[in-house]
C-alpha cells in the first residue's frame, strides 16, 4: 500500500480501535515512570513526535498504546495542503522514512477544534506550531504568534518548528539573528498569556541535525539568553546517508529513521555540552531498539520522542523504551 495511504487508513483504524476500547488489550497497560520536566508530569519518558498525528484528532490512541506524551501537528495559521503526491517513501530495509509532505495540515483553528473534541487522553500533549508556506520569512513571527494564541489553552508544551527541511527557507529562521528575534517576541507574548489566563504553557523549539558546531554554539546561546523552556534533538534530515543505492533515495524532503541516530545523537550531545544542564532536551531521531532509546538519555535527554522506529516497531518499542529507560535511573 502507497505509505500516505496506509499512515491515513491506520490512523482511522485507531481511532475506531480507541472509541471499542480494545487498543489496551493490544497494548497492554502503560508503563508507569512518572517525572517532572519543564514544570510539567509526565507518565513515563517516551513520547511520540509530531508529524504522526497531523490533525491532532488521534492522539487519544496513541495515549492507549503506551506513550506518556504526544506532540501532535504541525499546525499553520490556514489550512495548508502540503506538496503534491506521493510525498512519503519507506526504505524498508533500512528502517528509514522520506517525506516531502510540506507540513499539510487543517489549520491552528480545525485542529484546535479537534483536540476540544477529545476525551481520554492521559499524558501530556504537545502542540507543535509552524509558519504557513506562502508566509514570507519577514512575517512568519505573525504567523507563530496567532498559533500560539490561538492553542495556549489547549496545549500542556508548545513546540516552534523552524527546522523543517520540507518548507522553503523555513531553515533561514534558525539562524541565530533571527531565532532571537524571534523566540524574543514568542516568550513575550508566553509571558502576556500567562499573566492574562493563570496558566503557564511551556516553550520548546525543535532544531534540525544538519548543522555546523558553530551554529549549535550560537543557538544554544540563544536559547539560554532568551530562557527557553526545552529542546526537541531533532527534526529529520536532507542528507541519504545510510540509504545510498535505494530508489527513494533519490526523493527530495527529509529523511527519518535509523539511519539519522548517529547524526541526531551527535547534535544531542553538542547541545547538552553547550546548554550544560541549563535546558531539559527531548531527544529524538533514530530510535529503533529500547537501547537507543536509553543512549539518548545518557546523551542528555530528559525525555524522548519515538516516530519511523514506531511506524516499524510498533507499540512494543513504546513499552520496551519506556521500561529501559525506567531500568536505567533505577539501577
Amino acid at each position: 500500500m502507497d505509505a500516505e495511504t496506509a499512515h491515513t487508513v491506520t490512523l482511522s483504524g485507531l481511532r475506531m480501535a480507541e472509541k471499542l476500547g480494545i487498543l489496551p488489550l493490544v497494548a497492554g497497560s502503560r508503563i508507569s515512570d512518572p517525572v517532572t520536566v519543564m514544570g510539567l508530569q509526565f507518565p513515563n519518558r517516551v513520547g511520540l513526535a509530531a508529524g504522526m498525528d497531523k490533525e491532532a484528532n488521534t492522539y487519544a490512541a496513541f495515549g492507549q498504546l503506551g506513550f506518556g506524551f504526544v506532540e501532535v501537528g504541525t499546525l499553520t495559521p490556514r489550512p495548508q495542503p502540503g506538496n503534491p503526491k506521493p510525498r512519503l517513501f519507506r526504505c524498508i530495509p533500512q528502517q528509514a522514512i522520506i517525506n516531502h509532505m510540506g507540513i499539510n495540515n487543517p489549520g491552528v483553528d480545525e485542529g484546535v477544534e479537534n483536540i476540544r473534541r477529545t476525551s481520554g487522553f492521559q499524558g501530556v500533549l504537545g502542540v507543535n506550531i509552524s509558519k504557513n508556506k506562502v508566509t514570507p520569512n519577514s512575517e512568519a513571527h505573525q504567523d507563530y504568534l496567532a498559533c500560539l494564541r490561538a492553542v495556549w489553552d489547549v496545549a500542556d508544551y508548545v513546540a516552534i518548528n523552524f527546522s523543517c527541511p520540507n518548507v522553503p527557507n523555513l531553515q533561514d529562521l534558525a539562524k541565530a539573528d533571527s531565532a532571537a528575534d524571534l523566540l524574543s517576541l514568542l516568550k513575550s507574548e508566553q509571558a502576556n498569556l500567562s499573566n492574562d489566563t493563570g496558566r503557564y504553557v511551556p516553550l520548546v523549539m525543535k532544531v534540525s541535525p544538519d548543522m555546523s558546531e558553530q551554529q549549535i554554539t550560537e543557538l544554544a546561546q540563544v536559547f539560554q539568553d532568551c530562557q527557553l523552556d526545552g529542546l526537541i534533538c531533532t527534526n529529520t534530515t536532507t542528507t541519504r546517508e545510510g540509504v545510498e543505492g535505494h530508489p527513494a533515495a533519490k526523493e527530495s524532503g527529509g529523511m527519518s529513521g535509523k539511519p539519522l541516530y548517529n547524526r541526531a545523537n551527535e547534535t544531542l550531545e553538542a547541545f547538552a555540552q553547550a546548554l550544560n544542564g541549563s535546558i531539559p532536551i527531548i531527544g529524538v531521531g533514530g530510535i529503533t531498539t529500547p537501547e537507543d532509546a536509553v543512549a539518548k538519555i545518557k546523551a542528555g535527554a530528559s525525555l524522548v520522542q519515538l516516530y519511523s522506529g514506531f511506524i516499524y516497531h510498533g507499540p512494543p518499542l513504546v513499552k520496551g523504551a519506556a521500561a529501559a529507560i525506567r531500568d536505567y535511573f533505577s539501577a
